[in-house]
């Protein structure tokens, strides 16, 4: 673990650095100190909502395992997300459900199950948006030729994985025993010690999407993260219009597809990543001057994480949570949501 943290945050120095080498600091500086603070304001205000709206798609999510409340999984969300801006290995994304599923007592895994589901539908919801700009909003004076067909072939990959990815969910949720047994049987090639504890552990994770066999809940999950995705999008929007760059509103879809694309990089807090991401958007792609936008990156990446530490950080103060709490209680979510017996399970990634 502490060979792993020590590489991506090389990682995350290297990648800032190489972001930092073509602009101008002084500039930089200059740009920031010149953007408008209202468009800021606002934009923090977005990045608010998209945490209401998470919490609240999760408990639809999450009703077919049990009844949650909305205060419990608002602050699971925000913790959870706070932990992946301050600990390393992703931790967040099992203190969330792990979080939750002990103050609501719920099934570990059946609730980290939810969050895999969560996964689907944010890839789903950003290449819908991203595929309303290529198709409909764009045109070859926003999106050159020699881009647009590549950008074309990607999302409809992409998005042929992420249905993909829900029948392969909708089959777990429809029949969680048979999964179960059918795994247990693996145990005539597998080592007798992984064939029991793998089959448990997929009848139990496989009933986290059991969401897909209410329609009414998962419709429900599904529109909710449009909402959810258009305020972050908007978010960028409004920090990128802050530095008097010219962005169309349906511009930041595609930008903000390449910030997705930037935080799957495991480094701390997306360093790094999120920033090269955003930059190669806005300069590539609408033609935005390279200090204005390694200014705007600077300040979206603070908007998008730091309000979410800060209130996560109120939230851990107030139950007691520590960050050396926090990485206790992440190593204790990995051995009971994912088992020492199955260890090619332990790595969620976002």
């Amino acid at each position: 673990m502490k060979i792993r943290t020590a590489v991506v945050s090389l990682l995350a120095i290297a990648l800032f650095a190489w972001f930092l080498s073509r602009a101008n600091l002084g500039d930089v500086w200059a740009q920031v100190g010149r953007a408008r603070v209202d468009l800021l304001l606002a934009a923090v205000l977005c990045v608010g909502v998209t945490y209401w709206a998470r919490a609240l798609r999760w408990q639809y999510l999450l009703a077919p395992i049990g009844p949650t409340r909305f205060r419990t999984a608002f602050r699971a969300t925000v913790i959870g997300f706070a932990a992946l801006s301050i600990l390393p290995a992703r931790a967040g994304d099992l203190l969330r459900p792990y979080l939750l599923a002990r103050q609501e007592g719920l099934s570990a895994p059946a609730t980290f199950a939810t969050i895999v589901m969560e996964r689907v539908l944010d890839l789903i919801a950003v290449l819908m948006l991203l595929a309303s700009y290529v198709w409909i909003f764009s045109d070859e004076s926003t999106l050159p030729p020699r881009l647009r067909g590549p950008i074309e072939m990607s999302s409809a990959l992409a998005t042929a994985a992420a249905v993909a990815m829900m029948a392969v969910m909708w089959v777990l949720a429809s029949h969680p025993e048979r999964i179960g047994a059918l795994v247990g049987t693996a145990s005539r090639i597998l080592p007798r010690r992984l064939g029991a504890p793998l089959g448990g552990l997929a009848s139990m994770f496989s009933s986290g999407f059991a969401v897909a066999r209410q329609p009414r809940a998962l419709i429900a999950a599904f529109l909710w993260s449009f909402p959810l995705w258009i305020a972050l999008a908007t978010e960028v929007w409004l920090v990128t219009l802050a530095f008097g760059i010219e962005l169309p509103y349906a511009g930041s879809f595609l930008v903000q597809a390449l910030l997705v694309i930037g935080v799957a990089v495991p480094t701390p807090g997306a360093v790094g990543s999120f920033h090269e991401a955003y930059r190669i958007g806005v300069t590539t792609f609408f033609g935005a001057p390279n200090d204005a936008a390694v200014a705007a990156a600077i300040v979206v990446h603070a908007v998008s994480f730091v309000p979410v530490v800060i209130v996560g950080g109120v939230f851990m103060a107030q139950d007691g949570l520590s960050v050396s709490r926090l990485q206790a209680l992440a190593g204790t979510a990995r051995a009971e949501e994912m088992p020492d017996e199955v260890p090619v399970l332990r790595s969620p990634r976002r």
